[in-house]
């Protein structure tokens, strides 16, 4: 049998999948390390601790592939010197310390000529204003810079020797050309970043060298992009609605097309010549983990609890900003709020309503693609928050769409699984792996009952942030 693999370097582990060319799981791998937050606002990672957990990952599988494909945590910052020496702690994508950066950004290239550019706005977590950071807060580091790699592409420069990055994750760090799928020249200049520390840009499924075992290794994708092909968006047709740590809503586009506001990401998806639009809320499931810390209860127990509370919690209202936002609002001081409470409420009426909330955040980004001209009948729903019954269908009713669930739910290791057979020669493209692997087991219809009562919900849950920001 042909086996393949995806390598995921998330971050709080890596998760690496073996699997046949039919899409059946093999064998399962995930191994850990720490994150560190040296100041607030901060999020770190010492790259080598990727690298060693994807081959301790790899050595756990116990398989011999025939193709590797990477997946990863997208915007994060590697920076090495001319001994191939990593400089510092990679930035990582939920790092905060950049506004002042961003803001610079768009007010020397301007908003709209920005976006026109990347098909971006500056946010906090993308790649280029931490370099800007690094310039203006330790200058003797940037000095010594010599390569800059994502996350992803460091574990494939010490797996293969190669240097390389993919369209989809290079779309990411304000610096590719998404339109044209290349570096742009114009945002390096404008920003006075050196072109030779950048790896060349590939497709996704472009080979990108070998292990020492001459085993292929795909380009591989950003977590999102892989994640969505790992549930079968590989065209438009259904959305990815990822209910992780972060969430997200994701849609194939039919051509390239951005939003003159630069609301929504919209990014070179990991099939050649394809595009993709997606808003991303920074706390989902991680407004679920926050809550359970308070509470100490364990999950069943609190979902139980939200379960016997009926749809729109009494009104009692939840808006899950807690580590800023991205979309609509891209603003890293937005605020949390929990409002509407009187002395009927109990935990399980918040606890419902932070699932609602969150649903909310997700019908936001939906509404944005929409905006944009995109059809959505249907989703492909993912993550580990989609593990509950509850809050899918809770998610469903929001959004009013039908949602799958896939027979693989990990997403971005699977994604990643599937291009690297492409680069191996077991698929001839990346529709082929979709077509061979992707497989639907269930889906979760909206519940009529709660849909009226929802877009009454969702009304009074738009108007939340902008009374917080005024107040």
């Amino acid at each position: 049998m042909s086996v393949l693999v995806g390598i995921d370097v998330g971050t709080t582990g890596v998760k690496a999948l073996a699997i046949s060319p039919e899409g059946e799981v093999l064998e399962r791998a995930e191994v850990g390390y720490p994150l560190s937050t040296p100041q607030a606002g901060w999020s770190e990672q010492d790259p080598n601790d990727w690298v060693d957990a994807a081959g301790a990952a790899l050595a756990q599988l116990g398989v011999e592939p025939v193709g590797i494909g990477l997946s990863g945590q997208m915007h994060g910052l590697v920076c090495l010197d001319e001994a191939d020496r990593v400089l510092r702690p990679a930035i990582l994508w939920n790092d905060q310390r950049t506004g002042e950066q961003c803001t610079e950004i768009e007010e020397r290239i301007g908003r709209e000529r920005l976006v026109t550019l990347t098909g971006n706005r500056a946010l906090p977590g993308f790649t280029a204003p931490k370099l800007l950071w690094l310039r203006e807060h330790e200058p003797e580091t940037y000095a010594r810079i010599a390569h800059v790699m994502l996350p992803k592409d460091y574990v494939r420069w010490r797996l293969t020797g190669e240097r390389a990055t993919d369209v989809a994750d290079a779309s990411g760090t304000l610096l590719l050309d998404v339109a044209g799928r290349r570096w742009s020249s114009e945002m390096l200049a404008e920003l006075e970043l050196d072109p030779s520390w950048l790896p060349p840009v590939v497709e996704s499924q472009a080979v990108t060298g070998a292990t020492a075992a001459g085993v292929p290794v795909a380009a591989g994708a950003g977590d999102q992009a892989a994640g969505a092909l790992g549930v079968g968006v590989d065209r438009p047709g259904p959305l990815s609605v990822v209910l992780g740590t972060s969430g997200v809503v994701f849609a194939a586009l039919p051509g390239y097309t951005h939003d003159p506001e630069g609301r929504a990401h919209v990014f070179c998806h990991a099939v050649p010549e394809s595009w993709h639009a997606m808003g991303v809320m920074l706390s989902a499931a991680a407004s679920l983990a926050w809550l359970q810390g308070l509470l100490d209860a364990p999950y069943d127990v609190l979902l139980g609890d939200a379960e016997a509370v009926p749809a729109g919690a009494e009104g009692a209202l939840f808006a899950p900003y807690l580590a800023g936002e991205r979309t609509p609002h891209a603003d890293p001081n937005a605020r949390a709020a929990l409002v509407g409470l009187t002395l009927r409420h109990g935990r399980g009426h918040v606890v419902r309503s932070v699932l609602e909330g969150v649903a909310y955040g997700l019908r936001d980004s939906l509404e944005l693609l929409r905006s944009l001209g995109i059809s959505a009948d249907l989703g492909r729903i993912s993550g580990g928050g989609a593990r509950s019954e509850l809050w899918a269908r809770i998610v469903a009713s929001v959004l009013e769409l039908p949602l799958e669930r896939t027979a693989v739910e990990e997403g971005a290791a699977f994604g990643a699984a599937l291009l690297g057979g492409v680069a191996a020669g077991v698929f001839r493209d990346t529709h082929e792996a979709v077509a061979a692997c992707v497989h639907v087991r269930e889906t979760i219809e909206p519940e009529p009952a709660w849909t009226t009562i929802y877009r009454d919900g969702y009304e009074r849950f738009r108007g939340l942030y902008p009374a917080l920001a005024s107040g």
